[in-house]
């Protein structure tokens, strides 16, 4: 297809996490169970740079241009300089870290965990650590936008964050769907946020408290297939919004990535399915292009593993398909 390309050198195991940056619409990062955290610019399709840990890499993310973040298995969490390579390590925490976001405006690296903490971490400060925050659960899943956090954890548990004040949350919810939480993604215009499950189902949701908010939000199918008269359902993996038309793309373990618009209830596009399953999606940040990882995701164990093809990362022009009918540019 001539909308995209495959990554030279991609990693060699199942794609955890991949990240655009923030301000550079070709700086990408992706980690993988490899153990290894890659920078790429996918302009040239280079790999820029390889950080290795000691055991498999599950979250990342950008600060700025020339800083990178990590956390895994390994209980670390790394900093590194993409101009110099230089790692430094800010500290850690007592489980595996599963998520970490970049709270642009507060400068801060907020970094969650199968230890049930949330942390806070200044990067500049000699004790790099600000704060750690307990939860009920294991945390899965974060996403910040202005200064909202949403925290998903294990069993269906939700806590929504002002950051400026974490000493509780402001709003504690449990999950619209009935499975496991798989994906969270918030609303580039700071409404709500979407979330996915193992069921392939996403709920649709608003931060507003107000009964006339709630009455907005729902959930929908989707990642399923009927083959034979047999309902066949998918993960949905991984969740993102277009930082611009607020539109959100869904990636499936079905191998398939569709373009949503939530406010009209429709679906705008699916992109021909991939040989694998999505396990995550990101938009560079002018929405021109969308990262997609695609490997392996464990549905059928060590039998599935054995036939499993090569992971891949796909970088795909995004064009009109992305915008919601009647978009104005507002």
């Amino acid at each position: 297809m001539a909308d995209q390309f495959a990554l030279a050198s991609p990693p060699f195991d199942s794609v955890s996490s991949v990240r655009f940056s923030p301000s550079n619409p070709d700086h990408l990062l992706v980690s993988s169970w490899d153990t290894s955290l890659r920078f790429y610019d996918v302009a040239a399709n280079e790999q820029k740079s390889k950080f290795d840990h000691r055991a498999a890499v599950l979250a990342c993310c950008f600060s700025d241009t020339t800083h990178a973040y990590s956390g895994g298995l390994d209980t670390s969490v790394r900093e590194f300089d993409l101009q110099t390579d230089k790692v430094n390590h800010l500290g850690q925490h007592a489980d595996a870290i599963s998520a970490m976001t970049y709270a642009r405006d507060y400068n801060t690296l907020i970094t969650g965990s199968w230890d049930r903490t949330v942390r806070f971490w200044d990067p500049r400060a000699s004790n790099s650590q600000q704060a750690s925050h307990p939860q009920p659960e294991r945390v899965y899943y974060m996403d910040v936008v202005n200064h909202i956090l949403v925290v998903a954890m294990a069993s269906r548990k939700y806590h929504i964050y002002d950051i400026r004040k974490m000493d509780e949350p402001a709003q504690i919810r449990e999950s619209s769907l009935k499975f496991m939480t798989r994906a969270l993604a918030c609303m580039p215009d700071g409404q709500g946020y979407a979330t996915a499950s193992v069921e392939g189902r996403i709920a649709v949701e608003y931060f507003d408290p107000s009964p006339q908010a709630q009455e907005k939000k729902y959930a929908f199918k989707c990642h399923r297939q009927i083959i034979d008269d047999v309902d066949h359902v998918w993960p949905v993996n991984a969740l993102a919004f277009h930082p611009v038309y607020n539109t959100f793309a869904s990636g499936g373990s079905d191998g398939t990535v569709s373009i949503w618009d939530h406010k009209s209830k429709k679906r705008l596009r699916q992109y021909p399915k991939y040989n694998a399953p999505i396990p995550s999606i990101a938009f560079n940040c002018d929405g021109s292009k969308l990262a997609v990882g695609v490997s392996y995701t464990w549905e059928d164990g060590e039998e599935g593993a054995k036939t499993a093809e090569r992971p891949a990362v796909y970088i795909k022009t995004v064009g009109d398909e992305a915008k919601p009918k009647g978009w104005t540019g507002s």
